[in-house]
């Protein structure tokens, strides 16, 4: 199994419209090209931010890189994606203002 950790890092008045994007957007695009959701999880960082991270797990690494393929290439989901960067002032100013850091991380199974 390949599993990848997205995290987030936000200001705490955005994190109703990240989790909104989530829950109607990037979730069930994952979803129907196949990524299975382990969880999703929030942690108040105490400093006006809030990290949320959700694991997804995929068959091996070629699942994953197929998947993230046919989601990037989705274009339905893309004009989704856009007009909800266009909703809150344009990807750059979400970027500036609300979202302080991104990573998309591979996490190694121990168990």
């Amino acid at each position: 199994m390949f599993y990848r950790r997205k995290h987030y890092v936000v200001v705490n008045e955005f994190v109703e419209s990240l989790n909104d994007l989530f829950t109607d957007v990037n979730r069930p695009n994952q979803l129907k090209h196949g990524a299975r959701l382990t969880g999703r999880w929030m942690i108040p960082l105490g400093n006006g931010k809030t990290e949320i991270f959700a694991m997804w797990e995929y068959e091996n690494v070629e699942a994953y890189r197929r998947i993230e393929a046919s989601v990037r290439s989705d274009l339905t989901h893309r004009k989704k994606i856009q007009d909800w960067y266009a909703s809150h002032g344009g990807k750059d100013h979400v970027f500036r203002a609300y979202i302080k850091e991104v990573r998309d991380e591979e996490a190694i199974s121990v168990a």
